[in-house]
């Protein structure tokens, strides 16, 4: 009988320790206060808004690195293609930058919507659509465009794009289908 009730205490306070410790971790997050929030969506809005800053001197590619994990996978799904690595990803990247980066003259990364979900203290997902007026080396205009989605994670106090997914507007589309304008950032934030 003893030590039925020993094992029957063990149990429940096992139980009882597993249940605060699930509690702890979700109360964390549900105490996100809406200054926290806003705090994490301006960091990855200033974060991304920097990379993909076209205006600035320097190594471009460097710059939209910069948001990656410095060493591990990332997911990266771009042009109906997927890649895991984070070698593949930076590879992609100078390609586009070779082929068609450094070819526009003048190109100005204009952000139209940007809705940040925050999903806790170290997890985020940021959507957005952009579109990026240029002329070409000939000096005609062109724009290109498109929409993205990344997954943010915090780790060591950095925040890296773990997930990503890139869609292109079709050439012939406008960059904004919608209104045929800009639209202002946004952010939601649950």
């Amino acid at each position: 009988m003893i030590v039925q009730t020993r094992r029957s205490t063990r149990v429940t306070l096992a139980i009882l320790c597993a249940a605060a410790i699930v509690g702890c971790a979700r109360s964390t997050d549900a105490r996100l206060s809406t200054v926290e929030r806003t705090a994490i969506a301006d960091t990855l809005r200033t974060l991304i808004t920097s990379a993909y800053d076209l205006s600035r001197p320097g190594d471009a590619v460097g710059r939209m690195m910069s948001l990656y994990p410095p060493s591990g996978n990332v997911v990266s799904a771009s042009g109906g293609r997927v890649s895991v690595s984070r070698d593949s990803l930076e590879a992609g990247i100078r390609a586009f930058w070779q082929y068609v980066g450094q070819n526009m003259r003048d190109p100005r990364w204009q952000w139209d919507e940007m809705h940040i979900d925050v999903l806790a203290r170290d997890a985020a997902v940021l959507t957005a659509t952009y579109h990026v007026p240029h002329r070409t080396p000939r000096g005609d205009p062109h724009t290109i465009a498109g929409a993205i989605t990344v997954a943010f994670q915090r780790r060591d106090g950095r925040w890296s794009v773990v997930q990503e997914h890139l869609s292109d507007v079709p050439p012939d589309a406008p960059a904004d289908s919608s209104s045929g304008a800009a639209t202002a950032p946004s952010e939601h934030m649950h």
